[in-house]
């Protein structure tokens, strides 16, 4: 008896001490990260399995420092790259660039790309999910370029997605919220001196005709997500430069109509940072439409677990639908609220066009 009393403390010490250094990985994860960075863990034998049309290198290897693939580009390279969702079926020519979050420290592919590009293509939309470059090897401005080639390339690609240059949105969560924001309120500026840049995509515009946020990362002033600024900019960028990344002051008439939704508790992106962005769009008389959730943690992607927040993919379907980007039949109006089910409800929503709201 005592010899198996002995074992089963030495397994529960040894149990212990797995605990605990599993606890210590994910505490240094978090501080590297920022909370919700178990969302960049790799992907699960399932998602291994769904393959992108095809997938193309960003950048050549070799420009800039840009290292050579290390291994099959696809969802699981950390290469920057694009992989193509193509639509069997388009009827409204659209194609949605889509940038994951991850803090600019990881990419969420399966949370906010994979499932992101399946839900656009079970609508007859084609989607691109872009794998961009990253901390502790890359900072400013390497993903800000990679998010201005992504959406020229697509643009200049558009025949094969099935897609016109002129139906193109562009998609962000988190910091790859604010990456889309960056890149749709600067498409119009010069493009700064020692940029990377090639003759491929010259001339062609960067400025996506719509914008889709989730919980994104907006300002890179107080109230910003301390780990994206820091793993964007550094510990202690210019504060001309936080101005420049601050894309609630970048918004003019020229950003195009946007889709916003957050959660008003999100203890990660604090919720001010969707609101600052929609009016700064409702004061330049851009239209937008914004929902925001009661509850719901940082990072939900489609949030197929958290039934209150499940519904703004319907919504935002419903706003494409509206716009053109998406097929009639995948509207649906007059939902009512039960708990566990899709419904319109449980959110404060709002939706302008140009300066004019109504509440719903």
């Amino acid at each position: 008896m005592l010899k198996g009393m002995r074992k089963l403390n030495l397994l529960l010490v040894m149990a212990g001490t797995l605990l605990a250094g599993a606890q210590a990985q994910t505490a240094a994860t978090a501080e590297k990260h920022g909370p919700g960075s178990h969302l960049c863990d790799s992907l699960s034998a399932a998602e291994t399995q769904v393959k992108p049309t095809r997938s193309e290198p960003l950048w050549p290897a070799g420009i800039a420092g840009i290292p050579a693939p290390d291994g099959p580009l696809g969802p699981s390279s950390s290469s920057p790259h694009i992989d193509l969702y193509v639509a069997d079926d388009n009827p409204t020519h659209t194609v949605v660039v889509v940038f994951p979050g991850g803090g600019y420290s990881c990419i969420a592919q399966a949370n906010e790309g994979i499932p992101i590009a399946q839900w656009w293509n079970a609508r007859g939309v084609s989607a691109a999910v872009v794998t961009y470059r990253i901390a502790p090897e890359f900072h400013y401005p390497a993903p800000i370029e990679d998010g201005r080639r992504a959406v020229q390339w697509v643009r200049a690609h558009a025949d094969e997605f099935r897609a016109a240059p002129n139906h193109l949105g562009l998609m962000g969560f988190s910091a790859g919220g604010h990456l889309a924001a960056i890149t749709a309120t600067t498409a119009f500026d010069p493009l700064p001196d020692g940029w990377l840049t090639l003759p491929d995509v010259s001339g062609v515009s960067s400025r996506p005709d719509f914008l889709v946020l989730g919980y994104p990362v907006i300002t890179m002033k107080d109230g910003t997500h301390v780990h994206s600024r820091g793993n964007l900019l550094g510990a202690a960028p210019a504060a001309a430069l936080v101005g420049q990344m601050s894309a609630e002051d970048r918004v003019n008439g020229n950003t195009p109509p946007t889709f916003l939704f957050s959660t008003t508790d999100d203890a990660t992106v604090p919720i001010d940072n969707s609101v600052e962005f929609y009016q700064a769009l409702v004061h330049a008389g851009v239209p937008v439409e914004m929902h925001l959730y009661e509850h719901g943690h940082h990072g939900l992607g489609l949030a197929e677990g958290t039934p209150e927040v499940s519904t703004w993919p319907q919504l935002l379907a419903n706003w494409s639908v509206m716009h053109g980007w998406m097929s009639p039949q995948f509207a649906v109006t007059g939902q009512t609220f039960t708990r566990g089910q899709t419904s319109s409800a449980g959110a404060a929503s709002t939706k302008t066009q140009g300066a004019a709201a109504a509440v719903r």
